[in-house]
């Protein structure tokens, strides 16, 4: 099928919720690396990664060779069966995260991950409340929606009870009016407030991406986890945190994004680059946290051998290749030329991010910071002229997310920043 005929069929068989980039969707048919080619023949530098899924690129050889041999030897058995693969990637996990995290529960989503680690951390505190961000993201279950802060991502009225936003930490457009360092962190300290007004007082747990991916790659302050997480121990929860988006060396330095502000949990949730693309969410608790979900439960296919061996060929990669310190070069490459596009242009109002996860937000006076969609869809599709994926993300929908492939060459980071700046003087 050519391009047009693929786009009518998606209209009319999909889910108009199945939304696409673009006025005009790109149809990909192949890709490798950081490059991918559509329907047309036309070749694109990546530099969003299917949502920050490709940690290694497109088809990366060692990923293929492990799937096409588990796929020739034993395809799957569901949760009811041990095999080696499980086990294998298990025990990786426990090496790879921080502090006392030691065992895990596998799925297929970033969804079924944070709902696994919301059932556990209510089980073990026996406490029901969950305290959430406003701007997060959680998934498309009818407990993820509860907890994403983003309305457009919410479409049922009734939400799962017991869920309370505290607010996030955006300094560039604080909730307080306030500015950083001079504020206090009242972001955090306010959860207290949340907490003894909102709900019973004993929440079981704070859920929180180390940097907030569909809200736009918001950064938090280097304190604010240390006091967020502290006053929700204080009153008895766990905190579980969001590594879906910045796990795996993409935040530059570290295996997890979290470890930036030095924070242990006792709960933590992986998927998209965990597998390269496969579709592996993975849950890992503290022994303590984990021992105590005794009864009953599986995943039909969580864990299945096929996608344990995409996610050890993936973490071979990237422990070959020490993606961490290759996101934290390509980052600073990446993110000196954000700055200067930020010097040059007006209508950028805040450059953010770390590693190869960088954020631009658009505004259309950087005085009032009033939000410019319609400039970030322009950007996008001025970007997609010059054949250059990128992302976009924020509650307004004026944020460009960039992350691409921890692979990428400094000579595609210089590419890709070649065709940003292109972009952006279309929309100037």
């Amino acid at each position: 099928m050519d391009s047009s005929t693929v786009r009518a069929k998606h209209k009319e068989f999909l889910f108009p919720c199945v939304a696409n980039y673009y006025e005009e969707p790109i149809v990909l048919t192949q890709g490798l690396g950081c490059c991918v080619l559509d329907a047309d023949g036309r070749e694109y530098l990546d530099f969003f990664g299917g949502i920050l899924t490709l940690g290694v690129g497109h088809c990366h050889p060692d990923v293929v060779s492990a799937i096409q041999d588990q796929a020739g030897r034993l395809e799957h058995t569901s949760t009811l069966y041990p095999t080696e693969e499980i086990v294998r990637v298990a025990e990786r996990l426990a090496r790879m995260t921080p502090g006392k995290l030691k065992k895990s529960f596998f799925t297929t989503s970033g969804t079924e991950a944070d709902e696994t680690a919301i059932i556990l951390a209510k089980i073990f505190t026996g406490s029901q409340e969950i305290i959430a961000l406003r701007h997060s993201y959680a998934g498309r279950s009818h407990m993820a929606i509860s907890i994403t802060g983003h309305a457009p991502w919410r479409p049922l009225p009734t939400q799962v009870a017991g869920i309370k936003h505290a607010r996030s930490p955006y300094c560039y457009r604080c909730p307080f009016d306030l500015k950083y360092p001079d504020c206090g962190l009242r972001c955090a300290t306010d959860i207290e407030e949340l907490i003894r007004t909102e709900t019973t007082g004993k929440p079981a747990a704070f859920i929180a991406e180390p940097i907030q991916g569909v809200g736009g790659f918001i950064t938090p302050p280097k304190e604010y986890f240390e006091v967020a997480v502290g006053i929700v121990r204080k009153y008895g929860g766990v905190f579980i945190c969001d590594e879906v988006q910045t796990g795996f060396g993409r935040t530059g330095d570290h295996w997890c994004g979290i470890q930036h502000w030095g924070v242990e949990p006792e709960i933590m949730t992986f998927a998209k680059s965990i597998a390269n693309g496969f579709p592996v969410g993975a849950t890992i608790a503290t022994d303590e946290v984990a021992n105590s979900f005794t009864g009953l439960s599986l995943s039909t296919f969580g864990g299945n051998p096929i996608s344990m061996a995409a996610t050890e060929a993936t973490l071979d990669v990237m422990e070959r290749e020490d993606v961490r310190v290759r996101s934290a070069e390509r980052g600073r490459q990446l993110r000196g030329h954000l700055d200067a596009f930020k010097e040059k242009y007006p209508f950028i109002g805040d450059v953010r991010g770390k590693g190869l996860m960088q954020g631009i937000e658009l505004v259309e006076d950087r005085a009032t910071k009033e939000p410019a969609p319609k400039k970030t869809a322009k950007l996008l599709e001025a970007a997609k002229k010059h054949r250059l994926l990128i992302g976009k993300g924020g509650l307004y929908g004026n944020v460009i997310r960039i992350a691409p492939s921890m692979l990428v060459s400094r000579s595609e980071i210089e590419d890709g920043a070649r065709r940003l700046d292109m972009a952006l003087s279309e929309v100037n």
